[in-house]
């Protein structure tokens, strides 16, 4: 078969959501598809900073930041963040609407103080990798500072979360012909936390996955890439074969060439079986 250029997303695909331990499976599967002569990446709305503890495992690169900064061996071959008048005007309109954030530079990632409290009401239910990540990520685990910190370092998303659509209208008026508001799919009607991410319509994962192909001389329909949220929609759709895991999105699973299992009943090792990587 063609070599493969592989795109595996973090949160609730690679991993359980907001850990950096991939089961033991999907290690080996990726140790034995590159053996093989097909190259794997990471693919994540993770910074650089997030994603690094995963590196260990030898990839051959990552798209990170949805896009906004993708590195293939150790060679950086595209760099966007969002000049700095845009995410300052960002977070006024969202911090005035009462919309809780994060804000995430190259290497760092910076939460509103109180975000913690909302995650753990009422109002944040389960079933969203997204919402998951950022509890174990504010209790620890992926090393965010507290907003009062942040001291202007360039910005390449911020992540939002709030309860009402409304809250996200100033905001949407005044940016959203320049970021896509990516905001993922309530799970839990019982919990209608709505969260998301403003990316900058200049990248996205898909777009990403291209430039990758782009650098390598590779063919778009050779690549195959595994997903589970809403904000792997552009990778979904652009990559030759599109994998969702079954712990995912209904709405990206309709949209998905196969579905795959979960995440923690090793999906990828037995997916990329056979999908014959392996």
């Amino acid at each position: 078969m063609a070599k493969k250029l592989i795109f595996l997303d973090i949160d609730g695909t690679l991993t359980e959501p907001g850990s950096n331990e991939p089961p033991a499976s999907a290690l080996e599967a990726i140790r034995a598809a590159r053996r093989n002569g097909h190259k794997v990446f990471l693919c994540s709305g993770r910074n650089p900073g997030m994603l690094a503890p995963l590196l260990r495992f030898d990839f051959d690169g990552y798209i990170s930041s949805a896009g906004g900064y993708i590195v293939v061996g150790d060679q950086v071959i595209y760099d966007c963040p969002m000049p700095g008048e845009e995410s300052e005007r960002a977070l006024e309109l969202l911090h005035e609407s009462g919309v809780f954030c994060t804000v995430e530079s190259r290497d760092k990632t910076w939460g509103d103080e109180d975000l913690g409290d909302f995650l753990s009401g009422a109002g944040a239910g389960g079933g969203n990798s997204e919402i998951e990540r950022w509890r174990k990520a504010l209790a620890g685990s992926l090393n965010i500072r507290p907003m009062h910190e942040y001291a202007g370092e360039p910005l390449y998303k911020i992540v939002v979360m709030c309860l009402s659509p409304e809250q996200l209208a100033p905001a949407r008026k005044e940016l959203e012909d320049r970021y896509n508001f990516c905001i993922q799919e309530i799970t839990d009607p019982a919990h209608p936390c709505l969260n998301g991410e403003l990316i900058n319509r200049q990248f996205d994962k898909g777009r990403g996955v291209l430039r990758v192909c782009e650098y390598l001389g590779a063919d778009v329909k050779d690549t195959i890439g595994f997903g589970d949220s809403m904000n792997d929609l552009e990778m979904i759709e652009t990559v030759g074969t599109s994998v969702c895991m079954d712990n995912g999105s209904s709405a990206l699973k309709k949209i998905s060439d196969r579905v795959c299992p979960a995440v923690s009943q090793d999906g990828l090792a037995r997916e990329f079986e056979a999908l014959g990587l392996v």
